[in-house]
């Protein structure tokens, strides 16, 4: 970690849009979206919209604060400056088991889609797979990372403008195929399963968009960091569009009651078809991106552990450096959350995508929570600053309430409120500790 901070800043803002892209666009998409679905019916396209805007409102406080003053921890160290240091210990593990857990869905989804070839090889097997596989890109360092992730977001992008122009062609007649094409033509067709159905799949929106907290750390690479918020202009309105408008086509295409949390909504809208290699082509495209976010979820651990032991909020050992791009004893935590995501998906292989992508999706809530607030205590804020804000807080906690009304959620919900415990009973009895060392400072 030492060695890359000697690097040259020489990033371009529309590098690091490209990199929040290729961290963003993965499985959150690509499969929680059946999830939402379920729960949601094409409602789900709504709540994709919503979940677009919080993004916006969350990324630009972010990017703001980065603008004005670059620090290594991004968003923690701007919540220990503005609330405390509980904040910055608080917000640092809270994005450290967030991201944890997120690793644990990536590995299911992954494996997931894998089955769509080899539908007998057990999903551990594959999870173990590409633990490894992801642990050695890890270790090229960041630098590598980032031109690895660009590339991999230029292949997610051409895979679904390629299912774009494919199912846009079988919608609107160029090709013949489609049976019966699936248009709402009511609220009732639009919300079939209510209102509530609509709030409980808001989480699922929310996770599709989960990534922007690596932007936050990659973003002190920028060769001018004022360009930050436009590279989150361009990164969250690219990822609306496509998010969108292939929703929306999947949806059209085939019943909302179809889809399954066993495949994605993509492959499942051209099963009808005879396409040949095509399905197959985007199943591949589909383990790319959901390996790219995965790998970007390893940085971000290894990242923000190393930032925690800098600033004594966890054991100090864990920044020792060493010959590797990331430090020994940060890359032995990622192994042992990588071994605790393997044997959940040995144990509960029907449950824990929903179980695990529901907590992980809730810790990222809570954590842009932190930098909205954040942001309104550090910054002048205008009228227009302070209405932006209490809306992305209003739609946050939407999203957060809105797993307390399924029964399939709420199991999730519970994983996140225990952690949240955890981590805030551990802040209480280190705030002592802290407050003397701050008298004696």
């Amino acid at each position: 970690m030492k060695r890359e901070s000697k690097q040259s800043k020489n990033m371009k803002w529309w590098q690091l849009a490209l990199f929040g892209v290729g961290c963003t666009i993965g499985t959150g998409f690509f499969l929680g979206s059946a999830v939402g679905i379920q729960l949601g019916g094409p409602s789900l396209v709504i709540g994709i919209l919503l979940a677009g805007l919080t993004t916006y409102i969350v990324f630009d406080a972010l990017a703001r604060l980065t603008a004005e003053k670059p620090e290594k921890g991004a968003f923690r160290t701007y919540a220990k400056q503005a609330f405390g240091h509980w904040a910055g210990f608080s917000i640092g593990w809270m994005y450290w088991f967030a991201e944890i857990l997120i690793m644990g869905s990536q590995l299911t989804a992954l494996s997931i889609f894998s089955r769509f070839w080899f539908p007998a090889i057990p999903l551990w097997l594959f999870a173990l797979g590409y633990a490894v596989l992801g642990i050695f890109v890890l270790l090229i360092g960041a630098k590598g990372l980032s031109k690895i992730e660009n590339i991999f977001a230029v292949l997610k992008l051409a895979a679904i403008v390629m299912f774009i122009v494919i199912a846009a062609a079988f919608v609107f007649g160029f090709v013949d195929g489609a049976k019966q094409l699936n248009i709402p033509n009511s609220l009732g067709d639009l919300f079939p399963t209510g209102f509530t159905g609509f709030w409980a799949s808001l989480i699922f929106a929310f996770y599709a968009f989960g990534g922007i907290e690596v932007m936050g750390l990659m973003a002190i690479q920028l060769k001018d960091p004022k360009e930050a918020p436009k590279s989150g202009r361009v990164m969250v309105l690219s990822l609306v569009v496509i998010y969108v408008i292939s929703l929306a086509l999947a949806l059209v295409l085939v019943p909302w009651d179809v889809f399954q949390t066993d495949e994605s909504p993509f492959i499942v809208a051209f099963k009808d078809f005879d396409l040949g290699f095509v399905p197959h082509l985007f199943n591949g495209a589909l383990i790319i991106a959901g390996f790219s976010t995965m790998v970007a979820s390893f940085y971000g651990v290894t990242t923000i552990l190393v930032s925690l032991a800098q600033d004594k909020d966890a054991p100090a050992f864990f920044a020792k450096e060493g010959r590797l791009a990331v430090p020994f004893p940060s890359l032995g935590m990622l192994v042992l959350g990588l071994a605790a995501s393997i044997i959940m998906s040995l144990a509960l292989p029907e449950k824990i995508y929903t179980y695990i992508t529901t907590g992980a999706g809730l810790m990222l809530l809570y954590n842009w929570l932190f930098i909205i607030l954040s942001a309104r205590r550090l910054q002048k804020v205008t009228l227009m600053d302070k209405v932006k804000y209490y809306l992305g807080i209003l739609f946050l906690l939407a999203g957060i309430s809105g797993t307390l009304l399924d029964k399939t959620n709420r199991p999730g919900f519970f994983i996140s409120v225990g952690i949240l415990l955890l981590i805030g009973t551990v802040a209480f009895f280190m705030n002592r500790k802290w407050k003397k060392e701050e008298k004696n400072a």
